[in-house]
C-alpha cells in the first residue's frame, strides 16, 4: 500500500511539473519531456521477461 502512495505522489509531481511548465510559457518543453518519459517507461517496461521479446521488435 505504502508503493502505491508514493506512486501518486510521483504522478502529483510530474502533473505540478507539467503544469509549472503550461503556466511560464515553456509549452515548446512539455514534448521533449514527454518523449523523454515514454521512454523512460519503455525501458522500466524492457527489463520485464514477458514483455521484452514485444520491446525489442520496435527496435
Amino acid at each position: 500500500m505504502a508503493k502505491l502512495a508514493e506512486a501518486s505522489h510521483r504522478i502529483g509531481i510530474v502533473g505540478e511539473f507539467f503544469g509549472y511548465l503550461w503556466r511560464q510559457k515553456l509549452w515548446w518543453m512539455m514534448p521533449m519531456f514527454f518523449i523523454i518519459f515514454l521512454f523512460g517507461l519503455l525501458l522500466i517496461l524492457g527489463q520485464s521477461s514477458a514483455l521484452a521479446p514485444f520491446i525489442y521488435t520496435i527496435f
